[in-house]
């Protein structure tokens, strides 16, 4: 949307259709829009690998269809409404070095676990790339949507020696 300097007041206010006036008042929503996810940055070596786990990640996930966020990269994917979100290439997170920190192996892939008010996180460990899934409120008790990373994982992010 373009700014106006054209002010709207009185009668003409009164005219709009509510539908405009609420996209107005309300800012514009497009429920086809992907949400936004930020992509990461990795080395170029990191990156490669996260192609090629783009290319073999699941159409469907936990019965959540694939819908990838904005901006569009290979680094991220996403399922649903935002229920399920990949990204790979991302950081080391600090919590890896908690010794206390709690993890979760599923089908022989090691996953940090983080929770969060939005959802659990979960991030690879012991790979040449850190690949990270987010569960929304939805997933809060169920590491279920993990099962469906692990082959492609496991079969194109190699362990870290």
């Amino acid at each position: 949307m373009t700014p106006s300097t054209r002010r709207l007041s009185g009668p003409r206010l009164a005219r709009l259709p509510a539908v405009l006036l609420l996209a107005v008042t309300g800012g514009c929503f497009s429920p086809d829009a992907s949400p936004a996810v930020p992509v990461p940055g990795p080395p170029a070596e990191e990156a490669a690998l996260c192609r090629a786990l783009d290319k073999e990640l699941p159409t469907t996930v936990a019965g959540h269809d694939r819908s990838d966020p904005e901006p569009g990269s290979a680094l991220t994917a996403g399922w649903g409404d935002a229920a399920i979100v990949l990204r790979c290439g991302v950081p080391r997170p600090e919590r890896m070095s908690d010794p206390q920190a709690d993890a979760v192996d599923v089908d022989g892939v090691n996953w940090l676990v983080e929770e969060r008010d939005s959802g659990p996180r979960f991030t690879t460990t012991y790979r040449e790339a850190y690949v990270e899934v987010t569960l929304d409120e939805r997933f809060r008790h169920d590491i279920g949507p993990l099962a469906d990373f692990a082959a492609p994982v496991a079969d194109t992010v190699p362990p870290s020696l």
